[in-house]
């Protein structure tokens, strides 16, 4: 993991605040404010999208009875069934 060096101007109130909090949690303020910083980061991003298969149902109802949507294994089965391996 390689280091990025940086220099930043905090509020005096604010750096009192964070330092006071990072020696409560017993802790460095640098470990305070990476911590804070990944939480707004992983706040920002933005939600991975998950693929989502179309429905090509044919008719009303979509899946047979008793075929449910989180039975993958059974589902994979149904669409290879008679195609070889």
């Amino acid at each position: 993991m390689s280091i990025m060096r940086t220099s930043i101007d905090i509020p005096d109130s604010l750096f009192r605040r964070a330092k006071k909090l990072a020696h409560e949690r017993k802790t460095s303020l640098r470990a305070l404010l990476l911590e804070g910083l990944s939480e707004i980061l992983q706040r920002e991003r933005p939600a991975a999208t998950r693929y989502q298969m179309k429905d090509c149902s044919f008719g009303a109802g979509g899946l047979v009875e008793g075929l449910e949507w989180t039975d993958s294994d059974r589902l994979r089965d149904l669409t290879y069934e008679g195609r070889g391996a």
